[in-house]
């Protein structure tokens, strides 16, 4: 259990942005369409015009800014111009009035508390006195009063805390024979009624870390220094926080009363920002964010060197970081920008990672596991095929293509003035070899494609289509544009599976929604992709201020906005629901808790009127009896009855908010863990399934005449040695993973629609 303060790691360091994409804008148009929202926020002042986008170049290069004096107006006008831009400019155009004022004030309290351990009942009382004029005053005046008053009294009960627990740890008896439970989940918890309350809550915490330390393996001394260190560290730097650091979670935590992917930036944030946009973190390719204490990835990087060792996932917290075979560094409620610094290291260089894996059972679940840090290149990132050639029964193999997309990349980027290499230039490429290698059917994977260029999703879908609408955006005004294709060409017209997950995000959507609109693929996966259906845009303040000719005495900031909404030609958004699967597979995706459904105050999803379109429908007429056949296959395969095992354990451990506190139920379960684990290993390893032939092929080698020499494939499951504190894995750019269940059957049901196509009726059920 951390220290469960949300602000830890999220304000002073690297708090990256939860969106799977930001997608860039450079209509200059849409600004001048802004200016009748802005216009009028502030009596007697002239009219805001907002020109350009600021992009991650530019906000890297601006000089670092004086803190601001007691007397300095900058701060009350960075909050005015904020509120006054979400409440017009955000897509809703909800005002920022009394309910919205109250939904302001818990989220605020709940960000720097969000396991209500450290505010009294009474407190949340005191502070209800500013919601009469909360919502005024920061429209008007920028009034701060509240923000400094609240955190004020946070920083004095979290001194209490720190001291009640730090005594504790000096002085006090530890038993766990007992069979008291703690409960972790406190999100909707009621907050302590008075001190004695809370005291007990913290006595609890105290002893549900340290029974969790002393799991890892930990003696006594050393998780009394440990838990001292945590606590201590956690204060000095609450402590430490400046004005704008606070003016930061301040601000943030209002536009996130408007939506989740509504930001605040303060100008210590944006080279943080910068990080989040290019979706890297130099040393291992992943990206990390706070979350309750905790250092949590969120993301790979495609090609990095910890998507290519197998050995971490999104959700996997990390909790201590070593150099070599240094010793490792606790990072439990350290600042994430502390946390990157000792991850990021020079290209060769091993670090050790001991983690908390996702979904784990118990928090004393620890894993490490050793990287070495590497340059992350554009081609790790390209797309890539495979051709897969399964044996048949009868005749010859059945040859397959998957290509791998991890993101809608390319685009014209106007501050170097170069055209990256571009997502359907290479997925063209790819396709053209594939096709000259005779393959029968095309299997898109975006699982793992958090979006990326709106351009390039249209332009890729255009590969599959004649031309016709792909998606349809809406502003906060009701008008509504359609993008569409206007190239009659189709360069693949066979056959054709989209591959998508709960990752599946934003454009991403929006192919796979216009695939399935027009009927030309089918849609297989988790139930549905993720659900974000909105458009985020970056006003750079000091723009709005300096045409208002209001003071600022060092770089505002900017806010990152949400504008838009899509739909799909049908009409359908994107928003919320996703894109739903024609065919069902069975992941730990699927159960991961991931998705906009999950955020705090998402839009909603709705509908508009069709675009026009000519919807071919490939698909329909086979999805009942392929979905049979996927059933039936994976109901006997005996790795999906090792994946439903471990579906199983997720969401049990998903839906329990309790841990026990008594030692020796705790090592028993751990022991199950790992007696489970290591007998699904065998399962998996002890397979005997025919495995097909695999040829890899990437956007370089895509010209050149022939095949590659075969990929060998393995069901066999990633070594691991036993070492003191958990499972010492080792990986690095050659590091294997094991065999990929869901693509498999994914492939399999690529290899029935092809069956089906072949016969004599076919052609006539599918339209053609």
């Amino acid at each position: 259990m951390p220290g469960n303060v949300g602000t830890g790691c999220r304000i002073s360091g690297l708090h990256l942005a939860a969106d799977p994409d930001q997608i860039e804008l450079n209509d200059y148009l849409y600004f001048m369409k802004l200016k009748h929202f802005l216009t009028g926020f502030f009596a007697g002042l002239a009219p805001l015009v907002l020109a350009g986008i600021v992009t991650a170049a530019t906000l890297e290069s601006r000089p670092a800014a004086p803190v601001a004096r007691a007397n300095d107006p900058t701060d009350r006008n960075i909050t005015r111009v904020t509120a006054n831009l979400l409440e017009n400019s955000q897509f809703s155009q909800q005002p920022l009035d009394d309910e919205m004022a109250a939904k302001f004030l818990d989220r605020y309290l709940d960000a720097l508390d969000p396991a209500h351990l450290l505010f009294l009942q009474s407190d949340a009382r005191a502070f209800d006195k500013f919601l009469p004029q909360l919502a005024g005053l920061t429209l008007r005046e920028g009034e701060l009063g509240p923000e400094r008053i609240i955190f004020q009294r946070y920083l004095e009960r979290l001194d209490q805390r720190v001291t009640y627990a730090t005594n504790l740890l000096q002085h006090g008896k530890f038993d766990f024979t007992g069979h008291d439970e703690y409960s972790f989940d406190r999100e909707k918890a009621a907050r302590p009624a008075d001190l004695a309350a809370a005291e007990g809550l913290w006595r609890e915490n105290v002893r549900a870390e340290y029974l969790q330390e002393k799991l890892a393996g930990k003696k006594p001394a050393e998780i009394v220094a440990t838990l001292a260190r945590r606590y201590t560290r956690l204060d000095q730097t609450m402590k430490k926080l400046t004005r704008e650091d606070v003016l930061q979670v301040y601000l943030d935590t209002l536009a996130h009363v408007y939506d989740p992917h509504s930001d605040y930036f303060g100008h210590e944030q944006m080279d943080d920002f910068s990080i989040a946009m290019n979706l890297s973190l130099f040393g291992i390719g992943a990206t990390l964010q706070g979350n309750d204490g905790y250092c949590k990835i969120t993301d790979l990087v495609p090609g990095g060197p910890a998507a290519r060792s197998g050995l971490l996932k999104p959700g996997d917290r990390i909790v201590a970081v070593a150099q070599g075979n240094q010793k490792p560094v606790d990072i439990v409620d350290m600042p994430l920008s502390d946390a990157v610094k000792l991850i990021r290291g020079p290209k060769g260089t091993r670090v050790r990672l001991t983690i908390i894996p996702a979904g784990a059972a118990d928090a004393s679940t620890r894993k490490t596991i050793t990287l070495v840090r590497d340059e992350v290149k554009l081609a790790d990132q390209q797309a890539q095929a495979t051709i897969v050639d399964w044996p048949q029964t009868n005749g010859p193999a059945l040859r397959l293509g998957v290509i791998d997309l991890p993101a809608f990349y390319g685009g014209y980027n106007r501050q170097t003035g170069v055209t990256p290499s571009s997502a359907t230039a290479d997925v063209a490429k790819l396709i053209r070899k594939l096709e000259a290698e005779h393959i029968q059917g095309l299997v898109l994977d975006l699982r793992r494609n958090g979006g990326g260029s709106l351009a390039e999703a249209i332009s890729l879908t255009g590969l599959f289509i004649h031309e016709g609408p792909v998606v349809q955006t809406r502003e906060p005004d009701g008008e509504v544009s359609v993008d569409a294709d206007t190239d009659d060409a189709e360069l693949y017209g066979g056959p054709l599976m989209v591959l998508t997950s709960r990752f599946s995000a934003s454009a991403s959507e929006i192919l796979a929604g216009a695939l399935k609109d027009y009927g030309r693929a089918l849609i297989v996966g988790d139930e549905s992709t993720f659900g974000k259906g909105t458009v985020q845009t970056v006003v750079p303040l000091a723009r709005v201020m300096d045409e208002n000719h209001l003071v600022h005495t060092f770089d505002p900031g900017a806010l990152k906005v949400t504008i838009q909404k899509f739909y799909r030609p049908s009409g359908a958004s994107t928003q919320l629901k996703g894109v739903k699967a024609d065919i069902v597979i069975p992941s730990l995706t699927g159960v991961s808790g991931v998705g906009e459904a999950e955020m705090q105050n998402p839009l909603p999803w709705d509908h508009i009127p069709p675009s026009d379109f000519i919807r071919e429908d490939h698909v329909s007429p086979f999805v009942a009896e392929l979905r049979a056949e996927s059933a039936a296959r994976v109901t006997k395969d005996q790795d999906f009855a090792v994946l439903r095992q471990e579906i199983a354990q997720l969401k049990k451990n998903l839906a329990t908010k309790t841990v026990s506190l008594n030692e020796a139920e705790r090592r028993r379960e751990n022991a199950a863990d790992k007696a489970r684990d290591a007998a699904r290993n065998k399962e998996l390893a002890a397979c005997k399934e025919i495995q097909p032939t695999l040829y890899d092929i990437t956007v370089a080698s895509a010209g050149k005449p022939g095949l590659p020499v075969p990929v060998i494939t393995t069901n066999a499951p990633v070594a691991t040695a036993s070492a003191a504190g958990g499972d010492e894995m080792a990986g690095d750019a050659t590091g294997n993973s094991p065999a990929d269940t869901v693509l498999r059957e994914a492939e399999h049901i690529m290899a029935d629609y092809v069956d089906l196509l072949r016969k004599p009726s076919a052609v006539a059920m599918a339209g053609h």
